[in-house]
């Protein structure tokens, strides 16, 4: 018999291009992996920042030039193309968006403003308000997302190295800091990004001026941190010297310096993925699924400096962007090892940086 078309799964990958303006939107080959191009979408220079509704109906995309606003697109389930249906102000340039579980909630971080945001996504998943709630954190705030629950938020101030601690009220939508309010990171680290474990049960900060990723264990009634372990995800091989704080005043030596990006797990929590821009390389690290612990397996060389990389909802290809790249990386993800093997490079406009990636049934 043959299949209906409205029975096959349909992966799109979502391209944001800042330097560009554009949105680049791609039909994802479910048996190979391989991409093939559907539309570019011009919404605004500096867009960046990009986060899919939990029903898969909408993209949220951040444009950090003035005047600073998140867009909300329509995802078409059939053909992968975006619409346009609202935008709304943000109070400043937005480094990351995220979205809480029941995707009521859009979550935002500045990382020159010191400051996150929440802002209501209304029954129709549109944002058009303007943000319910403005908290001014530490130094350089650069991501922030929830637990797997919704009840939890973390925060990364990669200036204070430190990753602060919310909980976020069911009913209002309101963040209140948790007791005790952040955990430091060791001093010059950086943090960055983060992941949450499937399970919920640990959290991986990637920290971007040391390459670490720091593994912390989740506590799930009080929703507060405790590190278990901080293992390197660059090599001492690289040849690379810490990147240095914002703030920093001792001169820059010159040397190659580590400057980490991006953090990714797979669906089945067996294996995460970091990028590091100055070698341009991904590197690979084995998770134990009994404790969460981490092992440095190698890194392979990808786009030039790597912003973004994201896994498909399956866990078997991960694409990767590179910003002074115009190309991206779809890799074939080994189920065994999580090794990588290079599927194709596909044409992507200027500035690639952030990807997001969904899937129809």
């Amino acid at each position: 018999m043959i299949q209906s078309s409205s029975s096959v799964h349909r992966t799109f990958v979502y391209v944001s291009a800042a330097i560009a303006g554009t949105i680049d939107a791609y039909r994802m080959d479910g048996a190979t992996g391989a991409l093939t191009a559907i539309s570019s979408m011009d919404v605004g220079a500096m867009v960046m920042p990009m986060a899919v509704s939990p029903d898969r109906r909408h993209l949220y995309a951040v444009i950090r030039a003035q005047p600073y606003r998140v867009l909300t697109l329509a995802i078409d389930p059939e053909s992968g193309r975006l619409r346009q249906e609202a935008a709304a102000a943000l109070p400043d340039s937005m480094a990351y968006v995220a979205l809480d579980p029941t995707g009521g909630l859009l979550l935002a971080a500045s990382y020159g403003g010191n400051k996150i945001a929440v802002l209501l996504i209304d029954k129709n998943g549109l944002v058009t308000a303007r943000a319910q709630q403005v908290i001014a954190t530490g130094r350089n705030a650069h991501s922030i997302v929830t637990d797997r629950t919704g009840k939890y938020v973390f925060v990364t101030n990669l200036g204070s190295d430190a990753v602060q601690q919310f909980i976020l009220h069911p009913e209002t939508g309101i963040l209140k800091p948790n007791d005790p309010a952040q955990v430091l990171t060791g001093k010059g680290f950086g943090p960055r990004h983060i992941v949450v474990s499937p399970d919920n049960k640990a959290v991986y900060v990637l920290t971007e001026l040391t390459g670490h990723v720091v593994h912390y264990a989740l506590d799930a009634d009080r929703g507060t941190l405790r590190e278990v372990e901080s293992l390197a995800s660059v090599p001492e091989d690289a040849g690379l010297s810490p990147g240095l704080a914002p703030d920093a005043v001792s001169p820059d030596n010159g040397e190659p310096k580590i400057w980490a990006a991006d953090i990714g797990i797979t669906p089945d929590g067996r294996f995460l993925y970091t990028t590091e821009r100055t070698t341009s390389r991904l590197a690979l690290l084995k998770i134990d699924v009994d404790n969460g612990r981490l092992t440095y397996v190698t890194s392979y060389p990808t786009e030039q400096q790597p912003r973004g990389i994201r896994i498909d909802p399956s866990g078997r290809f991960l694409v990767a962007s590179g910003e002074k790249s115009d190309r991206l990386s779809v890799y074939a993800i080994d189920q065994s090892d999580g090794g990588l093997a290079l599927v194709g490079r596909y044409p992507v406009n200027a500035g690639a940086n952030w990807i997001e990636m969904v899937t129809f049934p």
